[in-house]
């Protein structure tokens, strides 16, 4: 029970440090039509989550949205986003995307490949979907405008987050583990 524990401390603080990673280097944007860029920064919560469960997603997307706020106060890209400097926008919405991602996840294991796709596909739209929402709430730009960062944005980062956690997460549970017995179960089983 102990080594399980460790295993999901390590790899939740190794994906809450590349979330950090992809943030700072700005490699968690995938430059896109018009002068907007796709994001990745929510695929490591959602691994976080399919690999060790919804807390541990919860907390990389925490990480995520803390890190997130301090980049839009400290190092600013744009000028939208001295909105993610309000912890509702920046830090709420991040928290959602690893429980979203494991629930769906969970539904749809028997089948690995449709259950991954799926849920880096609905932890991606949870991420988009409740920020959105969180700025129509707040009144910074009209709901008009929203769905169309849905369509232009939002569609693209779903596909992304779905073909990366597929790819990622496949590769990982592909690893031979030296190992015989229930830690070989474990990572074949994705538990």
């Amino acid at each position: 029970m102990e080594r399980k524990q460790t295993r999901k401390i390590v790899t939740t603080g190794l994906l809450a440090a590349i979330a950090c990673l992809l943030g700072a280097t700005h490699w968690g944007f995938i430059p896109w039509v018009g002068g907007v860029s796709l994001t990745i920064l929510q695929i490591p919560a959602i691994i976080a989550a399919i690999l060790e469960g919804p807390l541990s997603g919860a907390i990389v997307g925490l990480v995520f949205g803390i890190f997130s706020m301090i980049q839009a106060a400290v190092a600013p890209s744009g000028p939208t986003d001295v909105w993610f400097t309000n912890p509702l926008l920046a830090v709420l919405p991040r928290l959602c995307i690893g429980p979203a991602a494991w629930v769906i996840y969970q539904l749809l294991k028997r089948w690995k490949a449709v259950g991954l796709l799926a849920a880096g596909a609905v932890g991606s739209l949870t991420n988009t979907g409740l920020v959105l929402f969180v700025i129509g709430l707040l009144g910074y730009l009209p709901w008009e405008v929203l769905g169309g960062i849905v369509v232009a944005n939002g569609l693209p980062e779903m596909v992304a987050s779905a073909l990366i956690t597929l790819a990622v997460v496949g590769a990982y549970w592909q690893i031979p583990n030296k190992k015989k017995g229930a830690d070989l179960e474990d990572k074949r089983s994705g538990s």
